[in-house]
């Protein structure tokens, strides 16, 4: 005999496996600190590659202007400018990558303990029916 309730409960959990359990499943091999230090250090070297190429049109699109003050300009002062907004973007940017990636994992998490609970209810429900 078919039981509906069944049949329900496995199409929703081949759909979940087929759709969003594929990169929650991939999130749920690591831990926390794990998935978030691997984002982050992606953050760092993307955020680091930005930033270069942001002061390097920076600096093409004033050219002129720094030519004309060559002589003028403090290069030491420009260069802690030039340092500490850096530092200021990498850590700004890494806070929103650190916040979006925790998230992402916690929201995961809860949704494997879902589909394994869900697991557990349909085997028990082969179990109480022969």
């Amino acid at each position: 005999m078919i039981n509906e309730e069944r049949i329900i409960l496995m199409t929703k959990l081949a759909a979940y496996e087929k759709g969003e359990g594929k990169r929650n499943m991939a999130v749920g091999k690591y831990f926390m600190s794990d998935y978030i230090s691997l984002h982050l250090l992606r953050t760092v070297i993307s955020g680091t590659f930005a930033y270069l190429l942001a002061v390097g049109v920076y600096f093409l699109y004033f050219y002129e202007e720094l030519l004309e003050n060559l002589y003028t300009i403090d290069f030491a002062a420009m260069a802690r400018n030039v340092v500490s907004y850096y530092v200021i973007f990498l850590v700004v940017y890494g806070i929103i990558t650190y916040v979006f990636f925790a998230l992402r994992f916690l929201k995961a998490k809860k949704s494997i303990k879902k589909y394994y609970q869900n697991l557990k209810k349909l085997n028990s429900m082969y179990h109480q029916q022969p």
